[in-house]
C-alpha cells in the first residue's frame, strides 16, 4: 500500500512539515531509511540517527522537530502513532476461511464456517471455535475449551482441559494453556501429586508471547484479564489473577495464588513468590524477587546477587536498616 504524506497526516489528525505529496510505501528505522519509508522518532538516545536518516519521513513529536532535516509527521506521541501507520502500510495477511485436509477434527466439535484450521491441528470434541477464528498448523486444542471471535492462534500452540479465550486475543508459537499446576504434597513416601480440576479464562484483546505457559487452576480458574500482554517465556502458575491492562516482560516467573492487579507493568526476569497481592498500577523493574505484598502504587526494585543464605539475609538486612537511618 503507498501513502501520501499528506494523506497520512490528515486521517490521523496530525500537522505535517515538508511535501504533503511525497509518497510513503513503507515503514523503517531511522538507520535503514531509503525513498518511500517512513521512520518514527521517540528516543533522544537516537538523535545522531535522526539527523542522518535518509528515509523521506519521520513520525515526531513537536519537541523534537527542530533536529529534523526531512518530511514530518507531529504528533505528540510518536510512538503510539507509528503503531497506527504500520498496520495500515502493513497489514496481518488474510487467509481464506476453510479446514487443512490433514487437520484432526473430531465430530462433536463447533468451528464457525469462517475459521481457518491449518495443517496437522488436533480439534477435540466439546471444542467451540467462534467466527473468524484463525488457528496455525500443528496446535492441539482438547478439551472443554472455547475461543471467541476474530482471535488468532499462531503455529504448534497447545490449549487444553478447561480454557475460555476471549475475542481477539494473539496468542503465538508454542504457547501452553491449561497443563496442570505445581500441586503436589510431601509424603514419607516421595511425592503425591494433586489433581488440578480449575480452568483458564483468558479476556478480550490480550496478546500471549511464544513458548509462555499459563498453567489451570487447582479448583478455582487462573484468570487473565482484558488488554494483558506477556511477553515470550514466561510462567504464570495456577489460580494467579493478572488484572487489566498489565504488562509482564519476558522470562518473569509467577508462583500460583498471585493477584496482580491492574495497569501493572513488570520488567524481565522478575520472580514472584506465590499467595501474594500486588495492587494497581505498580512497576516491578527487571530482576526483582518479590516475596511478600505489595499494597501502595509505585516503582519498586530489587536485586542482590545470589550469596550463601545466611550471608544474604544479612546483607538484605543491613540494606533494610539502612533505609531507616
Amino acid at each position: 500500500m503507498t501513502c501520501t504524506l499528506g494523506d497520512l497526516a490528515a486521517r490521523y489528525g496530525c500537522d505535517l512539515l515538508g511535501d504533503p505529496n511525497i509518497e510513503i510505501s513503507h515503514i523503517s528505522t531511522l538507520e535503514s531509511g531509503q525513498t518511500g519509508s517512513l521512520t518514527f522518532f521517540s528516543n533522544r538516545s537516537y538523535l545522531k540517527k535522526l539527523r542522518g536518516t535518509k528515509a523521506s519521513a519521520v513520525i515526531i513529536s513537536p519537541d523534537d522537530i527542530e533536529h529534523c532535516s526531512v518530511g514530518a509527521i507531529i504528533t505528540d506521541d510518536p510512538y503510539l502513532l507509528y503503531s497506527k501507520i504500520v498496520e495500515l502500510l502493513h497489514p496481518v495477511s488474510v487467509t481464506n476461511p476453510g479446514i487443512s485436509k490433514s487437520a484432526v477434527i473430531e465430530k462433536n466439535s463447533y468451528i464457525s464456517d469462517s475459521c481457518y484450521i491449518g495443517p496437522l491441528t488436533s480439534v477435540s470434541d466439546g471444542v467451540k471455535i467462534h467466527e473468524n477464528v484463525y488457528i496455525g498448523p500443528g496446535c492441539v486444542i482438547h478439551g472443554d475449551i472455547e475461543i471467541a471471535r476474530d482471535s488468532r492462534l499462531h503455529a504448534n500452540i497447545t490449549i487444553i482441559n478447561s480454557v475460555k479465550i476471549g475475542k481477539r486475543t494473539q496468542i503465538h508459537p508454542g504457547v501452553v494453556i491449561g497443563a496442570d499446576g505445581f500441586g503436589n504434597v510431601k509424603t514419607i513416601n516421595g511425592w503425591k501429586k494433586i489433581n488440578q480440576i480449575g480452568g483458564v479464562i483468558i479476556g478480550d484483546d490480550v496478546e500471549i508471547g511464544s513458548n509462555t505457559t499459563i498453567d489451570r487452576g487447582s479448583i478455582e480458574n487462573t484468570v487473565i484479564e482484558n488488554d494483558v500482554r506477556l511477553d515470550n517465556l514466561i510462567q504464570i502458575g495456577h489460580n494467579t489473577v493478572i488484572g487489566e491492562h498489565t504488562a509482564i516482560a519476558s522470562s518473569a516467573a509467577i508462583a500460583g495464588s498471585v493477584n496482580i492487579g491492574k495497569n501493572c507493568m513488570i520488567a524481565g526476569q522478575v520472580g514472584i513468590v506465590g499467595h501474594i497481592e500486588v495492587c494497581d498500577d505498580v512497576r516491578i523493574n527487571g530482576a526483582a524477587v518479590v516475596t511478600k505484598d505489595i499494597k501502595k502504587p509505585g516503582i519498586y526494585s530489587g536485586s542482590i546477587p545470589f550469596e550463601d543464605d545466611k550471608k544474604w539475609k544479612k546483607l538484605v538486612a543491613k540494606f533494610k536498616r539502612s533505609l531507616t537511618n
